[in-house]
């Protein structure tokens, strides 16, 4: 299933599926060649000496490149996906994700079964172990749950252990959870989670970067771990040791600009020795929820709720609903006590009570003048 609808969107969207099936193509060459050629469908039309000069880009790449049909390597991409209801959303279209976009090697196209939502540029992701303890599935499921109340969007990768942990965490509070899958979207892995992957698709999405019938290989994990952190504004590790792959997820989000942070566990474990040493090395200690709300800081840019409420920073994200309100009247620019009482339909008495928690929860402050200013 796709959104596109006109000649040069389907010429594009074939040329990024096609691009993504040569083989030796991986995110880093397929970034190099569109970053060249200007667009994914320019680059076929690249003579072999303009390939064999991009850096990083051999003479094996380029005549993998300049021997591809696209319009047939597409096709039979396209059918699956028909077949599936997966719909194919290339780079470049408004409903890819923006976050997503602007890290280093984006996918080309992603393939999506379920739905994406704007709300879910609030999105944290939770990773760890596979092979996790009962205290780290416990925690994984308790935040996870704590974060879909509070209306964040919980990402993991469908793993074994705390990823499982998480999605489940998320579908039992009713918030909405993304899987970020290390092979095609019709090759559910591990086999055992194709009922918990249905459960997502219908109250989430399904994600990956590679066509419906791609197989698992080891060395695609890596990769799907730099989606799992840019689609996110932080990343809790749970229960990772030194050796785990959520630690390349760490790494990903802090090259990405990402907040991380991690759950302790038990001093003498090995299984949350990983953590430990991010924890020594100054990422974010988490225990609850509040935690994690004020690791995360504000955001780049304000995001409209399904409610009308725009938030300017996760913490907001656990106010009620006449807090919400209320602060969303006091701008950014000082402003009147008058002024925002005057702008309440609530009695000026829950106004001024509900002011006094807001400056206590230090998402305003009290200028001279009987000035109200909120906190950027």
């Amino acid at each position: 299933m796709s959104e596109c609808n006109d000649v040069s969107c389907n010429e594009q969207l074939n040329s990024a599926i096609a691009l993504s099936q040569i083989v030796g193509v991986g995110p880093r060459q397929a970034t190099l060649l569109t970053e060249y050629a200007g667009s994914a469908e320019g680059v076929f039309q690249l003579t072999r000496e303009q390939l064999v000069g991009i850096p990083g880009i051999g003479g094996r790449t380029a005549d993998a490149v300049l021997g591809a049909f696209p319009e047939q390597l597409a096709a039979s991409v396209r059918a699956e996906c028909e077949r599936l209801q997966i719909r194919m959303i290339p780079r470049g279209q408004p409903d890819y994700p923006e976050r997503l976009g602007e890290i280093c090697d984006p996918p080309a196209v992603l393939y999506q079964r379920g739905v994406l939502l704007p709300t879910d540029r609030l999105a944290v992701a939770i990773v760890g172990s596979r092979r996790c303890t009962a205290y780290g599935q416990r925690h994984a499921e308790r935040l996870a749950g704590q974060l879909a109340r509070a209306g964040l969007t919980v990402i993991s990768g469908l793993a074994r252990g705390i990823d499982q942990a998480a999605h489940r965490g998320a579908l039992t509070a009713g918030g909405r959870t993304i899987a970020v899958l290390p092979a095609g979207v019709g090759r559910i892995y591990p086999p055992e989670h194709l009922e918990l992957a249905q459960e997502i698709s219908e109250q989430g999405a399904l994600i990956s970067e590679y066509p419906p019938a791609q197989r698992l290989v080891p060395g695609l994990f890596p990769q799907r771990n730099r989606i799992i952190s840019g689609l996110s504004i932080g990343v809790i590790l749970i229960e990772a040791g030194r050796r785990s792959g959520a630690l390349h997820t760490a790494r990903h989000a802090l090259e990405q600009g990402r907040e991380v942070m991690a759950l302790p566990g038990p001093v003498d474990s090995l299984a949350s020795g990983g953590c430990h040493d991010l924890i020594r090395d100054g990422v974010a200690l988490v225990r609850n929820v509040d935690d994690i709300l004020e690791s995360l800081g504000p955001l780049p840019a304000p995001v409209a709720r399904s409610s009308g409420i725009t938030v300017s920073s996760p913490r907001e994200l656990v106010l009620n609903a006449l807090e919400s309100r209320v602060l969303n009247v006091v701008g950014f620019q000082p402003s009147a006590v008058d002024s925002v009482l005057a702008n309440c339909p609530e009695e000026a008495s829950q106004v001024l009570a509900t002011l006094t928690v807001l400056e206590m929860r230090r998402l305003i402050r009290r200028l001279p003048g009987n000035q109200l200013v909120r906190c950027s």
